[in-house]
Order: C-alpha cells, then sequence, then structure tokens
C-alpha cells in the first residue's frame, strides 16, 4: 500500500497535468469576440425635468416637481454667480421632486438652477 505521501504526491502531479492540459485546450480555441455593449435599460417614464437658472435671494429653496404622478429618482442642483455656493440639494418630503439652494458670497442673491430625474 503506498504511504500518505507517495498519494499526495500522486495527486499533485495529475492536477497539474490536468490543469495544464485545461489551460492548452483554452488557448488552442479561437479567440471570442468581446460582448457588444449593452443599452441601460430606462426606468418607465424615465423623464428629467429642469428648472432653469433663476437669481434667488441666498438660501432661498428653488423646488422642480415631477409632472402627473412620477416620482423622483435622483436630482442635482447648480449655484452659478462669482463666488456662488451650492448649499444643498436634496429630495422633496414626498418624493415628488428635487430643492437646490445656495448663497453668493459678497451679494444678497444667487443663480440657483435645479434638475430632477423621474419616472412612474
Amino acid at each position: 500500500m503506498p504511504s500518505i505521501k507517495t498519494t499526495a504526491l500522486a495527486l499533485a502531479a495529475t492536477a497539474m497535468v490536468t490543469g495544464l492540459a485545461t489551460v492548452g485546450v483554452a488557448s488552442a480555441q479561437a479567440p471570442s469576440k468581446p460582448a457588444a455593449p449593452r443599452a441601460a435599460a430606462l426606468p418607465p417614464g424615465y423623464q428629467i425635468v429642469a428648472l432653469p437658472n433663476a437669481n434667488v435671494s441666498n438660501f432661498q429653496r428653488r423646488v422642480v416637481v415631477c409632472p402627473g404622478t412620477k416620482h423622483v429618482l435622483g436630482g442635482g442642483g447648480e449655484a452659478r454667480g462669482n463666488g456662488a455656493i451650492l448649499v444643498g440639494s436634496f429630495p422633496t418630503d414626498d418624493g415628488r421632486g428635487w430643492i437646490a439652494l445656495g448663497r453668493q458670497i459678497g451679494y444678497n442673491d444667487v443663480g440657483i438652477s435645479v434638475y430632477a430625474i423621474c419616472a412612474d
């Protein structure tokens, strides 16, 4: 009866030969074509709604609301002006729109744009 050491060496050699044979078969096959990129599926009723830039008082909230029965999936805001800072950008409490607010250093008003990504 072979020793445990002999059996272990035999198994290791068999595994190595099997692995090399598998690599050889894999490399002998024709290279496969890369998969074509898939278009990302958009949720039903997908729509981006924008509230264009308007000057408002510093820290005044601007709100864009999704049309109909749609709900907001995400959104954002932009503060425009020399020294303008976007202070907040977040969804409305009811999940139907997006809020943005900002301030402008050295001025009483700031330009704010708001964007909402909506879907059914």
